[in-house]
């Protein structure tokens, strides 16, 4: 069910879809984050009432079977941690902090980030710099001794690459047409399942 439709007025889904798509061309252009609520209420949501918490719980379980965590990164991230590397987490996203835990919590990784960053408590999305600084400083290390693994190509590793990160593409997504940034960034390594991270840092702390 559609926040629209638990909310009682289907011309509603039209507005915050046309807000959403503006939010995040605003993100692809300017680099600049919002937050769900913020559409909502450009799109001309009552964000007070009953009606909303009613919608918002709608879209949450929507997008649910989408959130589900990879069965591969509790094993990655127990043996990175195993190697006294820490674990970060660093998202584009309008949803709350409290939502992204809940989610990790569900899946129980959540007791392996040693940090986590949403672009909606901050004011930058990737690849801004300031957004990868940002995650450094919540695992308490510096960019440059960093490592980012994401699945586009301007976001993941244009991004990071900015404040002396390496970078690790996963090229799993294809992307809408929309959504694609030209970047002429290469990768510091492809790895095309989660666990293979591991043999890709080992090598680089060997070398």
């Amino acid at each position: 069910m559609s926040y629209a439709a638990a909310y009682g007025d289907r011309e509603l889904a039209a507005r915050f879809l046309e807000e959403a798509t503006a939010s995040w061309a605003r993100a692809r252009e300017q680099h600049s984050s919002a937050r769900v609520e913020e559409i909502l209420v450009a799109a001309g949501a009552d964000v007070a009432g009953d009606a909303h918490r009613a919608g918002l719980a709608a879209y949450r379980d929507f997008w649910e079977p989408h959130t589900l965590t990879d069965p591969q990164v509790r094993p990655l991230w127990e043996g990175l941690r195993a190697k006294g590397i820490r674990v970060g987490v660093l998202s584009n996203t309008i949803w709350d902090r409290d939502y992204h835990r809940g989610i990790f919590e569900r899946d129980g990784v959540l007791d392996l980030i040693d940090g986590d960053v949403y672009s909606s408590e901050i004011p930058w999305v990737k690849p801004h710099a300031s957004a990868f600084r940002a995650a450094a400083d919540a695992v308490g290390t510096d960019p440059a001794r960093c490592v980012y693994v994401g699945d586009r190509l301007f976001e993941d590793v244009h991004g990071p690459q900015q404040v002396g990160m390496r970078a690790i593409w996963i090229p799993h997504s294809v992307l809408p047409e929309a959504q694609v940034v030209a970047t002429e960034a290469q990768p510091d390594a492809v790895a095309h399942e989660l666990l293979e991270i591991l043999a890709i840092v080992d090598g680089w702390q060997g070398a």
